[in-house]
């Protein structure tokens, strides 16, 4: 392949959907884009087969495992991630491939937030419900909770966690957080409290997620640490669908344990086998979270700008393993 006609295939389904100007950086840097399509994300085999050659691959929740890396071919240097989470893409298989990898961390940070405390807000005041009444000719107001003055905790006080609680802070809510670092300045400036798991998910009246999915989170949420949470109280599942056992979600939901709950994100998606799909008390939303033309548009620009660098030898604004950041 000739110098300065890198391919790179994206896999991603919302990569240049939204807005032209991540495709026009890599076409000014002399890529040839290819475009997988909407059918994502692809299963492993599929995504053997549309790596095949490539440079660069942008991703979304696709699988990058070793295999895959592997199908590429030895031009592959960087794999992107559409996004902020990479639990789908097979790090040290590409560390040791010499394969860069880069995410967009801030890119979609207000709309996840945002999305959080909209949830939040359907949640304590009923909002799906009254909307099927009314379609079925229902007139049936009901009884809402309001959030100044309640409880918010959070389990992952990292970038999204601190703007959730920024916007929950406006709404005159308390908010207490577990993470397992802790920001002693951010804390101390917004009035938020740091707690152990336990007394967090005892004492709030919601708890929302916002760790990344790794070995030491996967399933840090099961069925003994719902069962810590008030019966009154909700969560909110924004992050990924493993921090959270979803079948001890299913039944504390179902049982009454918890009162109700929202998720954005499942173990596997689709989900179309999820137990939680047959449960009233729970909003189920598409992993849609980080889904606005905002935060597209600044995920395609910041991944289009860190694929262009890698392949003209230059270290990407915002690695996740390979080169490191730039000054």
């Amino acid at each position: 392949m000739s110098a300065g006609r890198w391919q790179v295939v994206v896999t991603s389904r919302s990569f240049g959907v939204h807005t032209p100007e991540g495709r026009e950086v890599l076409e000014a840097a002399g890529a040839v884009v290819t475009l997988a399509g909407a059918g994502g994300p692809w299963p492993e085999q599929a995504m053997c087969g549309l790596v095949r050659g490539a440079d660069a691959v942008i991703v979304g929740g696709d699988p990058v495992t070793d295999r895959v890396l592997a199908s590429a071919g030895p031009g592959l240097r960087v794999v992107a991630k559409h996004g902020v989470g990479v639990d789908n893409i097979d790090l040290d298989a590409a560390a040791a491939r010499g394969i860069v990898v880069t995410s967009a961390p801030g890119a979609n940070t207000d709309a996840v937030a945002e999305m959080t405390i909209a949830l939040l807000l359907a949640l304590w005041r009923g909002i799906p419900g009254a909307d099927r009444a009314m379609r079925d000719r229902r007139w049936a107001p009901a009884l809402g909770r309001q959030a100044a003055g309640r409880t918010l905790g959070i389990i992952g006080l990292g970038r999204i966690g601190r703007a959730v609680a920024l916007l929950a802070r406006s709404l005159g809510m308390r908010v207490t957080a577990y993470d397992i670092v802790e920001d002693a300045a951010f804390a101390a400036a917004q009035g938020v409290r740091y707690e152990t798991l336990e007394d967090v998910l005892r004492e709030a009246d919601a708890v929302s997620v916002h760790t990344p999915l790794t070995e030491q989170t996967r399933g840090l949420l099961g069925a003994r640490e719902l069962g810590w949470m008030r019966p009154d109280a909700v969560l909110i599942n924004v992050a990924r669908g493993g921090v959270v056992d979803e079948d001890a979600l299913a039944e504390a939901l179902a049982s009454g344990r918890l009162a109700a709950a929202a998720v954005d994100v499942f173990t596997q998606e689709p989900p179309w086998a999820s137990p939680l799909l047959g449960l009233e008390n729970v909003i189920l939303t598409p992993h849609v979270a980080a889904y606005t033309r905002e935060a597209m548009a600044n995920v395609d620009r910041m991944v289009a700008a860190d694929v262009a660098a890698v392949l003209r030898g230059e270290a990407p604004g915002h690695p996740v393993r390979g080169l490191p950041a730039a000054r």
